[in-house]
């Protein structure tokens, strides 16, 4: 994305590159994150605004949109600076660039039952035979419960049970099958106390695991793909995770397209954000997830997850979910999916010190002690 730096040898900001973006299309960025001790005096003196989360705080922002021709605009400043532009020369953006900046400061409310005062961890069960990365490994029902059981105990606070696999040129599954792969064991989990989500498309799916013990709905179509889901949602007042997918898992590799991945990932989910209102579904149940690796090339990919603090901005939680996959071999030495943990804990951690509140991951114990050594140092 261009970038507009400060005017050379004045010190001061160019702002001109902002004239092109529409007024309701200026996206705030979070930078400059700061932890820990320096996090609460960079905000006692002014210099910074918390983030999201308790403990981080952020001392400049990126303002980012698309101009009239969808090319992207950048321009980054200081965290007064831009205030003091948008109440002056920036006035036109004033009521929407508030908005957006109140909401990356705000703490979040609880969600599923949980303060996301923390990085909640979320670990993956698919009961599948052709997921990307554990395909047939828990297909069996014996084996897929006592896999879950094993994720709770290594610190996953979330199971998410799905049972059609959505990798890249996946065919649909009829819900039939789909529930019958799913319902024992989510109801196998929910008896021995597990908080579980099911990761589906399909209402009659959601309706049978919430039957079950569920409590989470986990769609990477946010709720698009099936007309009955988003009014079974808000008629069971179910937390929520809505991700991005461009089109759909057969054909969502296929050469996909963007003027500004962040920038467009943000508008779409900004807009089911608004559809989720509309239908009674509201703001602190939902979390958005970009949907890494879903109609995306690692460029995209990259540009989302370097951006993801940007996600805040939407004034809900943030998801991501990045662990084993295929972004990860191509920007190393092409690992297959198990040799992938490195490249997922790197990932994780980025997301956490940009405030990011949910990691969906398969190596849960991993991710927990990644995540412990990284509280304990940006704490001190």
């Amino acid at each position: 994305m261009g970038r507009a730096n400060a005017t050379a040898g004045t010190g001061r900001i160019n702002w001109t590159p902002l004239r092109r973006i529409g007024d309701d299309g200026l996206w705030l960025r979070p930078l400059g994150v700061l932890s820990g001790r320096a996090a609460d005096e960079a905000v006692a003196r002014g210099l910074a605004r918390p983030l999201a989360r308790s403990g981080l705080a952020f001392s400049l922002v990126e303002s980012i949109g698309l101009s009239s021709d969808r090319r992207p605009v950048s321009v980054t400043a200081p965290i007064a600076e831009f205030e003091g532009w948008v109440a002056s020369a920036g006035a036109r953006f004033s009521p929407h660039a508030r908005d957006r900046l109140a909401r990356l400061s705000a703490p979040r409310p609880p969600w599923a039952g949980f303060l996301l005062d923390r990085p909640l961890v979320m670990g993956v069960l698919n009961v599948t035979p052709d997921s990307f990365s554990d395909g047939g490994r828990w297909f069996d029902a014996e084996r897929a419960v006592a896999h879950g059981r094993a994720l709770v105990a290594a610190g996953a606070d979330i199971v998410d049970v799905g049972g059609e696999s959505t990798r890249p040129g996946a065919v649909g599954l009829p819900v039939g099958e789909e529930i019958r792969r799913t319902e024992p064991i989510v109801r196998a989990l929910a008896e021995v106390g597990a908080v579980v989500s099911i990761d589906t498309r399909h209402q009659a799916v959601m309706e049978k695991a919430f039957e079950a013990g569920a409590c989470i709905v986990n769609d990477v179509s946010a709720l698009t793909h099936d007309p009955a889901s988003l009014r079974f949602v808000a008629q069971c007042e179910a937390p929520v995770v809505l991700m991005h997918m461009l089109g759909e898992p057969r054909t969502m590799q296929r050469q996909p397209v963007y003027d500004s991945p962040l920038v467009e990932v943000l508008e779409y989910l900004e807009a089911r954000i608004a559809a989720c209102g509309v239908a009674g579904i509201p703001r602190e149940r939902i979390v958005v997830d970009p949907g890494i690796g879903f109609g995306k090339l690692v460029p995209h990919n990259l540009e989302l997850i370097a951006g993801i603090g940007a996600f805040h901005a939407l004034g809900c939680g943030v998801m991501l979910g990045v662990s084993r996959k295929s972004m990860i071999a191509r920007l190393s030495r092409g690992e297959p999916p198990d040799g992938r943990l490195p490249g997922s804990l790197a990932a994780a951690l980025w997301a956490v010190q940009q405030g990011v509140q949910v990691l969906r991951v398969h190596d849960v114990a991993e991710t927990r002690q990644a995540l412990a050594l990284w509280g304990a140092i940006a704490a001190g």
